[in-house]
Order: structure tokens, then C-alpha cells, then sequence
């Protein structure tokens, strides 16, 4: 029997619901039951070990589920941590979008950043993990991945085989409520996700259709089966071909949210299903009357369809439109947390993924992380050319004058800010830019550096009122930021605010996704200085 003399006890948590293991001790009979003493305290707890980060033992006791600071207590039982052979433990499941590539580089790059040697350890088809060593071959911390889907990423949370959630989409409603249910508190809370990067729905078609661009309602009635024939949008005279990635599979339900749902439209039985979007786009080119949706990294040699609207105006899948979010189908890739504490190991490695080396590694990969990055007034002659363009009758030449006066000592940042959908707080991709807008300002980026957040409106109403409006986000958003700094600015760093409401548009107010991507808040810095 192991007994340790260990430290007063500090707080005692129960819950509705075991959650799962996150940080185990190596021992072979963590299911045994074991016994807790609080010296000269009178408490004894009887329960099985749930999990245990190197300073919390959690058990599962007929009581719920109790937290104890394990220095302070008495435990006795063969399945007792031990804390001199600690090993934490933290278990990712969902999206192979996030666990293929981007996790596995940032792993790989956070051990060497921490000078840790790393081994990957493939265990089975999906599965793997990687043990973090002292050059003694101490291993410190193991990180084990689970490829599966954004769902079933969630069905492991909930089920206590995974610890952190990776997703290619938001969490859903029903989500939201199963794992409240379980006792797993509100995922939907700001501190409980994690942007870690950014992908996108694209359309793609084989190369020789005679295809330019499409809208994104015809997309939705494509997929749900309202178009047979290229004809219809424009093109040959070939059967429309419909290709996906399963239903359950992240890319699949966001397409589903983000474009059929908005249309109030559902998918057709035609939709051909694949297991991963790299088949779609291998049926893609081998099909001329093919229409997909894959990732942006996974578009290869398919020829992506700009999104277009009714008055005109474009968009293109760039990284840079990604970085924005001015791309209408902008994906970010979410890591949903536990309601629990992380641990040393796992707590360090969330706050090393904001870093700039952690940045410069999803640069190499080719991958938009969350990283703001200047953007000169020359590389914005098309936002320009839209604004004299597509300007109506309340906003003149005086506005728009203005708007360049402003532009001209200013570069745009790749941080942008949106809006819930009907709703005046901000989207979680704004909320997670909020949090690191503030980061590199208390980092030092921005010293002696003036921002300005500008804020634009979509065109539905009185122009005069849109620019009060836009004017009202922009300061929300300053709001939000000086609250993330603790209320105040560092010395020399300037943040102002000023609205323009209509006078740039991204996207055509015909559509409820050119309103969306029309009402933002952008970060503009001075270039001067």
C-alpha cells in the first residue's frame, strides 16, 4: 500500500457528472479505490482516482466529484499518484484539419522552443502521441491525439476519452446542452475556446469548366439539388455533380451552417459523400461536370470558384482574405478546453501557440494563424476601387475623401473584428482577436504606436445612421480590448476609433453573407510611426 504524507486542504469542487481523466499518474490501478485524510481536519474521502495534474487529485466519490490539493492530504491505496513519477497527460480528439499537420508541428516546435527532446509514437490507424523528455530521457508530458471528426471530437469529451476538443466548426446548440448536461459547464464561453488557426470552404470545379465564378446562392441550390445543369449557372451543357466530405465530418457541417442554412435550404440526397476532402478533390479533376467543397489546403490542382454577388463584387480564397475574415467562407479551427484547470505542461504549451515563434511555424506550413500582419494602402486598390464604385447617392465624394485621408498614413492589420449574427456582442473569431490584439499590445508590438479601429457598416438604411452605427462597434470593440489590458493602455500606445458606416463594402447587401462580411471593425495602424 502507498502512503503519502502530503500537505491542508485548499478547495473541494462537485459536479453533476465524472469528467474525464485529464492529467494520470502512470500506475496500473488508477480504477482501485483509495482513501483521503486531511490531518488533525476530520475529513475523509473515500473514491476512485478521475485524475491527478501533478498539485489536484480529483475523485469520483458516491458524493460527486471532489477536487483536493493533493500536498496537503494523507492518501492511502495502491492507486495513489505518485508525484516524483508524474507524467501529464492531455488527450486531443476531433478534426484531422487540426491533428495531421498543425498540432503535430506546433508539438514539435513547442518541445524544441523548450529544449525537450520529442518522439511521436503511432499507436493505430488516427491514433498516436508524443512523449516530451529531458535529455535524460525523463518523460515530463504526453500529448495523445485521436483523429476522428469535429463531432466526434465532442461525443469523446463528453464520453471522458478526450480532454480538449479539436473542431473545424463552432460548437452546435445541441452540443452546447449535452455537454452542459454532463456537468462540463458552458463551452461556449470565450475562456473555453481556443482559434488556432484558419481554413476555408472553396468551391472547386476540374479546370476545364467554363466556369469563372459562382454565387453563393446558387451554391446552396446546387448541393441542395435545385441545379442539374452547368447551363443554369452559365456554364457547358453538363450534368451538375454534386461532392462532399461525410455529414458528420467538420468541413460538411460547417458548409451546411454557414451556406444552406442561411438559404433555409437542405442537402440533397445526390450530394456524393467522401471520407476526406483531398477524395473530393481527386473526383473533382477527374469529373468535368464536378462541383466540390474542400479545404483550402487541400485544393491542389482543382481550380476554386470566386464567390461573387449580385452588384459586382468578388472574393478570391487568399490567405490573406482568410487572415480577414473578408473571405464569406472563412473556417476557423477551434480547440474547445475543459471547465477544469490544465496543468503546467498544458497550460504553457495554449499560451506558446499565440507566440511569434509558434506563428512563424503555421507560416511555414502554410497556414493562417492568428498573427496580425500589415497590409500597405498599395496592396488595397480593389477595396478602393469598390468604394468609388459601388458608392450610391448619401455617400459622396466628401465621404470618401475622408475615408482615403484616413487610409493614407495607415496600414491595415489582418485582425479583424465581426458581430454575432443578430446580436450586438462579438463572434468567438473576434473574441479570440480581442485577446490577442491585447496580447502583442502588452508584449510590446505596438509601442509608440497610434491604432485605430475603424468601423464600417453594411448599406441597409439611412447612411447617416449606419455610420453612427459603425462608429458605435468600433468603439465597442475598444471597449473590449481595454478590458482585456486590465482598463488601461501602456504609455505611448494610442487606440482611437472613428466610423464610415457603407463607404467601403466587401460583400453585396443583396445577401445576408455580404451584410455580414460588410459590418466589421477593422484594426488600421499608423504607418508613419
Amino acid at each position: 500500500m502507498m502512503h503519502r504524507r502530503l500537505c491542508p486542504i485548499l478547495k473541494v469542487m462537485q459536479s453533476a457528472a465524472i469528467f474525464a481523466a485529464l492529467f494520470l499518474c502512470a500506475h496500473p490501478a488508477l480504477a482501485q479505490s483509495i482513501r483521503i485524510e486531511v490531518p488533525d481536519g476530520g475529513l475523509v474521502v473515500v473514491g476512485e482516482v478521475l485524475g491527478f495534474d501533478g498539485t489536484y487529485l480529483r475523485l469520483d466519490t458516491p458524493q460527486g466529484e471532489v477536487t483536493l490539493d493533493y500536498r496537503i492530504v494523507d492518501c492511502t491505496g495502491a492507486a495513489c499518484p505518485d508525484p516524483e513519477n508524474f507524467v501529464e497527460l492531455i488527450r486531443f480528439s476531433g478534426t484531422n484539419r487540426l491533428g495531421e499537420l498543425i498540432l503535430p508541428a506546433l508539438v514539435e516546435g513547442y518541445a524544441r522552443d523548450k529544449g525537450l527532446l520529442f518522439a511521436r509514437i503511432e499507436e493505430r490507424a488516427g491514433q498516436f502521441h508524443y512523449d516530451l523528455q529531458t535529455n535524460d530521457g525523463q518523460i515530463l508530458a504526453r500529448m495523445g491525439f485521436r483523429l476522428t471528426t469535429s463531432e466526434a471530437g465532442f461525443a469523446d469529451l463528453i464520453g471522458q476519452e478526450a480532454d480538449i476538443v479539436m473542431s473545424a466548426r463552432q460548437i452546435t446548440d445541441g452540443e452546447v446542452t449535452l455537454v452542459r448536461d454532463a456537468g462540463m459547464g458552458r463551452m461556449e464561453l470565450p475562456g473555453r475556446v481556443r482559434i488556432l488557426a484558419f481554413d476555408a470552404l472553396v468551391p472547386i470545379v476540374a479546370p476545364e469548366v467554363m466556369v469563372s465564378n459562382i454565387t453563393l446562392q446558387d451554391l446552396a441550390r446546387a448541393f441542395a439539388g435545385e441545379v442539374a445543369n452547368w447551363s443554369e449557372l452559365g456554364g457547358p451543357d453538363l450534368p451538375v455533380r454534386l461532392h462532399l466530405t461525410a455529414p458528420d465530418d467538420g468541413l460538411a457541417q460547417a458548409f451546411e451552417m454557414q451556406v444552406l442554412a442561411p438559404s433555409g435550404k437542405e442537402f440533397s440526397s445526390g450530394v456524393i459523400r467522401h471520407d476526406a476532402d483531398s477524395d473530393v478533390v481527386d473526383a473533382v479533376m477527374s469529373d468535368p461536370g464536378a462541383l466540390g467543397i474542400a479545404s483550402f489546403e487541400a485544393i491542389g490542382d482543382a481550380a476554386a470558384l470566386p464567390l461573387s454577388g449580385s452588384c459586382g463584387l468578388q472574393s478570391r480564397a487568399t490567405l490573406m482574405a482568410l487572415r480577414t475574415g473578408d473571405y464569406p467562407l472563412t473556417m476557423p479551427l477551434f480547440l474547445y478546453l475543459p471547465v477544469r484547470r490544465l496543468g503546467a505542461f498544458g497550460q504553457d504549451f495554449l499560451n506558446w501557440t499565440v507566440t511569434a515563434d509558434a506563428q512563424r511555424i503555421l507560416r511555414r506550413i502554410g497556414v493562417p494563424g492568428q498573427e496580425a500582419l500589415r497590409i500597405p494602402l498599395a496592396e488595397q486598390g480593389e477595396r478602393l476601387a469598390a468604394a468609388i464604385l459601388l458608392s450610391g447617392q448619401e455617400v459622396g465624394l466628401g465621404e470618401l475623401r475622408r475615408l482615403v485621408r484616413a487610409m493614407d498614413d495607415h496600414d491595415r492589420m489582418s485582425l479583424t473584428f465581426r458581430f454575432a449574427e443578430g446580436a450586438s456582442g462579438l463572434d468567438p473569431t473576434s473574441l479570440a482577436h480581442v485577446r490577442s490584439l491585447a496580447q502583442s499590445i502588452l508584449d510590446g508590438r505596438y509601442n509608440d504606436k497610434n491604432l485605430l479601429l475603424v468601423g464600417f457598416s453594411d448599406g441597409i438604411g439611412p447612411a447617416e445612421a449606419n455610420r453612427a452605427l459603425s462608429a458605435e462597434r468600433a468603439a465597442s470593440v475598444k471597449a473590449a480590448v481595454l478590458a482585456a489590458l486590465g482598463g488601461t493602455l501602456p504609455a505611448g500606445v494610442g487606440l482611437n476609433t472613428v466610423g464610415f458606416g457603407e463607404a467601403m463594402p466587401m460583400g453585396c447587401d443583396a445577401s445576408v453573407w455580404g451584410r455580414r462580411t460588410n459590418r466589421r471593425v477593422e484594426l488600421w495602424v499608423a504607418s508613419a510611426n
